[in-house]
């Protein structure tokens, strides 16, 4: 992964996203590695009252996984989506990532 700060300069200056995507991917660069942040909260958070448009600029980060979409989950305590999908691999790859990081955090490497 890169630098935090490399990743913001990145999307600050990037040029294929909209500035709605950039309000996302930056708001969403405040989630430290380990936690979570629902939809809805990301949504407040930048100033959209729809949960739905946050899913959809997070199913284009073409960050991944320096922007962690991983991070954020539905506000009902269910995994969410992942890469446009609610079920199968891509799902799993999600909570394997959000494991990991909760495991690097727990031990101290984070």
């Amino acid at each position: 992964m890169a630098d935090i700060g490399d990743v913001r300069d990145i999307v600050m200056n990037a040029s294929n996203i909209t500035e709605f995507q950039r309000k996302v991917y930056l708001e969403l660069l405040n989630v430290p590695c380990g936690e979570t942040i629902s939809y809805g909260e990301l949504a407040r958070r930048v100033g959209c009252g729809s949960a739905q448009a946050v899913g959809q600029a997070l199913r284009r980060n073409p960050f991944a996984p320096d922007v962690p979409c991983h991070r954020v989950v539905a506000s009902n305590g269910k995994i969410g989506g992942f890469g446009g999908e609610r079920e199968g691999e891509k799902i799993e790859q999600k909570k394997r990532l959000l494991e990991i990081e909760k495991a690097l955090v727990a031990s101290g490497m984070i």
